[in-house]
């Protein structure tokens, strides 16, 4: 059986949730048992211009909400940006989690030719569901989810590549 565009989207989606969930838990841990500000973790950044950690977990539920809602060709549900703390964030990756699994299959599949229009500002564009999907959503859900980890390391958090990729 050939993979689906929901194949592709909500697992996918839903496992780095995970991931990204327990990569937030080791963050709770080491800020418990180094002294460190919890704050100082949610605010952190990698560079200036950046958004905190708090931003980058918002900008991954959005991209992931956005991606599937898209796909289904539902209203793309808005969820406030007022997180501050890990328990907050674990309730928006919560809270995305299962807003996602609300979403059938038979809602996504199909959804490969199907356009979607994007409008940034002033910018628009159109791309099939298909293109949206593999050259768009993914690329930025993984950016943020990507920074999100990154911040945490740098702030010396003792993560890597097997609590990413989910295999600790």
């Amino acid at each position: 059986m050939p993979l689906s565009m929901h194949d592709l989207s909500v697992p996918v989606f839903v496992r780095a949730f995970h991931n990204l969930s327990a990569i937030l838990d080791k963050g709770v841990t080491f800020a418990a048992s180094e002294g460190v500000s919890a704050d100082t973790l949610t605010g952190g950044r990698l560079i200036g211009d950046m958004g905190p950690l708090t931003a980058q977990i918002q900008r991954a539920s959005d991209s992931a909400k956005g991606c599937v809602a898209r796909l289904a060709g539902i209203t793309v549900p808005s969820f406030a940006d007022t997180e501050t703390t890990f328990p907050e964030l674990q309730k928006r990756i919560n809270d995305t989690i299962e807003l996602l699994q609300s979403i059938a299959p038979s809602q996504i599949d199909g959804s490969e030719d199907r356009n979607i229009d994007l409008k940034f500002g002033e910018r628009r564009l159109t791309m099939t569901g298909r293109d949206y999907l593999l050259g768009f959503a993914l690329p930025n859900f993984f950016f943020h989810v990507t920074t999100a980890y990154a911040i945490l390391r740098h702030k010396g958090v003792p993560v890597g590549k097997v609590d990413f990729l989910g295999l600790s």
